[in-house]
């Protein structure tokens, strides 16, 4: 027996739309007929509740009953399937803008997935309806979109996000996205993207949370939280998908797709431990990459689609290739032909495949030559009907759209706010010229970034329209109540039109503070958009160089979708805020931020070089035998490091922790740390907490490693006693060959304001 579901929006459009005998089709399953899946109609039965009997029998099959367990209704959906429409289920296409353009694949059950987002809500609801009432077991698609900071509401880029250090913040805006988007039809978003990118030429350090694999597992897990839920059935919740799988932030030059080579060691312990963090907080998808990995690529690579994932990490959610990666893998010189790529990436471990037909074109000849098992492809089915039924598809195909809840927009708006706030890094303070003064005063906004709305939203920022930004002057002007503010655009983003300067110079002469709103542009960032050089796009260093010329302090708010190199900033700057990609409350949350309504409370979480020659300038580099500092003309070390961000006081922290002198294997080590609020305000500190493994027979050990954070907030005068405390079995790391090893020797354990400071204590792990 074939259902129309059972419940929720379903049930109501049901009960509020008659249906015809002839719109509803059951099966007729006899010889040819029944393995091609053809159908004839039959009229069907319809009860109160909404259910749709198709038998007329009154008796559900098990997949159909949602009080049965998901793998008893996974077992028995899988053996009613012929061959066709297993394969079916593992193809993903472009979501048509006309259902009857589609060639009938979801009533023929012969396409899982649509890729993409539809404004008209009944496009969707119709290539479902085709999938659910047409098709012969009513095997319901699922829509994915990429939801990566925001559906309609965009919020900072995801990097930004992180640099709030509240995983909970992103815990809060990924929930946000999800109802959003699942109100709109979306089931399934390809976030977040959990890979660590240590070079900032890369555009798509954009979409990710940074360069500590520790710190980038918190925010996985809570991404996936908030996407999914503590029930990824309910209907404001949707599946996560972490992505890229695995390795693609290590690309060569930092040129996207580009080939990575990453040492087992290195890849056990920095790139994989983010994956496994959202694994284990129940992603339900994961997204293999486009690179090529250590000589293999990616989307064909059996070690880390099944060997890790599956049966070291048994991980039971299906992997969707990246777009056309599969087909790529001919490209790559690993396949041959569209059959050969198909082969090595449905043995490999990618169940899905996203928009090349290679699965659905070869399939059926490479099970009937033997070149693919069967029980390959009923396992990479197996995992997606597992994760179309979790997310509830099979009781709430359908999507109605939710009423119009200005209240509920209100908070959202306010969350979008929070972030902006939050997600900002103040990066120098001269003389304390931050925060602003809110009754006088003449300020003059510069830069080409000063009222565009557009550039607030980011890479990836879904449906998100420029005319729902608040931009920089206006969140200014509503928070400067008694400033003469004058605004100026300078120049623009790129190009080297220097016509707008006079203007600029002009009102920058008038002001008594100038702010120039500068950056790079947001098609800058985000994927396929690397980058050569670091510094402003255009003229606008010649800008801020004739502005700061004329002697007038000088706040730069930065935009950006990566780091900058910007020594020149750093040095005639009187303060720098880093903004990044803010979203559309940009202008609000910067003003709270620069008028002291809220405190900046962001730290770095990618480190920003000095220059583009010093890339990459990451924190947690490996020790060498001599020294590191080798350039003739410049400096290795970064500019702004890891965990860096000021605020508008000051702390002092003790010398160097306390710690647990003799720590047993089986034992948990303290440290503690007295942090002292040195400066005029009542303000914030994120205590960052590190270890460093001074001999590994496993492999060498970074000069530091992320262990954990808190934030402590003081009055001014007064001190507090942090500790931290860590298991023994966590100084650890990983072999090359995936094993967890916690080896006796010496330690230093650190507490510090950021990457870059503070002294160790030693303690020592004792071997009984």
């Amino acid at each position: 027996m074939k259902t129309v579901g059972r419940y929720g929006a379903l049930a109501a459009l049901v009960l509020a739309t008659p249906l015809a005998a002839a719109e509803i089709q059951a099966p007729v399953v006899t010889g040819a007929a029944g393995a091609a899946g053809m159908a004839t109609p039959r009229k069907p039965e319809i009860y109160k509740d909404g259910w749709i009997d198709l038998d007329k029998n009154g008796v559900k099959d098990i997949y159909e009953d949602s009080t049965q367990s998901v793998e008893k209704r996974v077992e028995d959906l899988l053996g009613r399937m012929n061959r066709a429409e297993r394969i079916g289920q593992l193809w993903q296409l472009l979501i048509p803008g006309d259902p009857a353009k589609d060639n009938g694949l979801p009533g023929q059950g012969a396409i899982g997935s649509y890729l993409g987002y539809t404004s008209k809500l009944e496009v969707r609801n119709a290539l479902q309806r085709a999938a659910v009432e047409d098709s012969r077991l009513g095997v319901p698609l699922i829509f994915g979109f990429d939801v990566i900071h925001g559906m309609a509401t965009v919020c900072p880029i995801p990097v930004a996000q992180s640099c709030s250090w509240d995983p909970e913040l992103v815990a809060r805006t990924s929930a946000m996205a999800a109802a959003e988007a699942s109100g709109m039809g979306i089931d399934w978003t390809f976030a977040p993207m959990v890979d660590i990118a240590r070079d900032p030429r890369w555009g798509r350090i954009a979409e990710g949370f940074g360069e500590d694999p520790w710190l980038d597992g918190q925010f996985a897990a809570a991404a996936v939280r908030g996407f999914q839920g503590a029930d990824p059935r309910a209907p404001e919740h949707m599946a996560a998908c972490l992505k890229h799988y695995v390795g693609y932030g290590a690309a060569e030059g930092g040129r996207d797709y580009n080939t990575t080579e990453i040492s087992p060691f290195t890849l056990r312990n920095i790139y994989l431990p983010p994956f496994h963090a959202g694994v284990d907080a129940g992603a339900l998808t994961l997204m293999s990459a486009f690179n090529c990995l250590n000589g293999i690529p990616a989307s064909g690579n059996h070690f880390i689609c099944t060997q890790v994932l599956r049966d070291e990490w048994k991980f039971s959610g299906f992997i969707v290739s990246d777009w056309n990666a599969v087909a790529e893998l001919i490209r790559h010189g690993y396949a041959a032909d569209d059959a050969d790529a198909a082969a090595k990436a449905l043995t490999a471990g990618v169940d899905m495949e996203m928009v090349s037909g290679t699965y659905h074109d070869h399939l059926a000849a490479l099970l009937d030559s033997g070149r693919v098992k069967p029980e390959v492809l009923d396992e990479a089915v197996r995992r997606v009907l597992r994760v179309k039924f979790e997310r509830g598809l099979f009781d709430r195909p359908y999507t109605v759209a939710p009423a119009a809840d200005p209240a509920a927009q209100a908070v959202r708006t306010a969350l979008a706010r929070e972030a902006a706030a939050h997600s900002c890094v103040l990066l120098k303070n001269e003389h304390g010229i931050l925060p602003l003064r809110t009754d006088g005063g003449r300020i003059a906004l510069l830069g080409p970034l000063a009222a565009n709305g557009d550039e607030m939203l980011g890479s990836w920022s879904a449906i998100g329209r420029a005319a729902d930004v608040v931009p920089l002057n206006d969140g200014l002007a509503a928070a400067l109540h008694g400033a003469n503010l004058v605004v100026a655009e300078g120049c623009k983003l790129t190009g080297q039109d220097t016509g707008g300067f006079a203007a600029a110079l002009a009102a920058a002469r008038q002001a008594d503070v100038v702010i120039m709103a500068l950056g790079e542009p947001r098609g800058w960032s985000g994927e396929n958009s690397s980058r050569s050089e670091l510094g402003l796009t255009g003229v606008q260093q010649q800008l801020f160089d004739q502005v700061a010329a004329l002697g007038k302090p000088v706040i730069v708010v930065l935009f950006a979708g990566r780091p900058l190199a910007i020594p020149a900033l750093q040095e005639k700057a009187a303060a720098i805020v880093m903004a990044w990609q803010p979203g559309v409350q940009a202008g609000p949350g910067l003003a709270d931020v620069l008028t002291g309504a809220t405190e900046p409370t962001g730290r770095l979480t990618t480190s920003f070089p000095h220059s583009v020659g010093a890339v990459p300038a990451y924190y947690n580099y490996l020790p060498t035998g001599r020294p590191r500092d080798q350039y003739k003309d410049g400096t290795r070390a970064p500019l702004y490091p890891f965990g860096y961000g000021l605020t508008y006081t000051q702390f002092a922290y003790s010398a160097a922790p306390v710690a647990t002198a003799d720590v047993a294997p089986t034992g948990t080590l303290h440290a503690t740390a007295t942090i002292t609020n040195t400066g005029p305000r009542r303000g914030s500190t994120v205590a960052q907490f590190y270890i460093h493994a001074l001999a590994s027979t496993a492999g060498c050990r970074p000069v530091r490693e992320l262990k954990g954070f808190q934030r402590v907030t003081l009055d001014p005068g007064q001190s507090k006693e942090v500790t931290f405390t860590l298991p023994a079995k966590d100084l650890g790391c990983f072999t090359s060959e995936g094993q967890w090893v916690v080896e006796p020797g010496r330690y230093e354990v650190f507490i510090a304001a950021d990457s870059a400071s503070g002294s160790p204590s030693a303690l020592r792990l004792t071997e009984k």
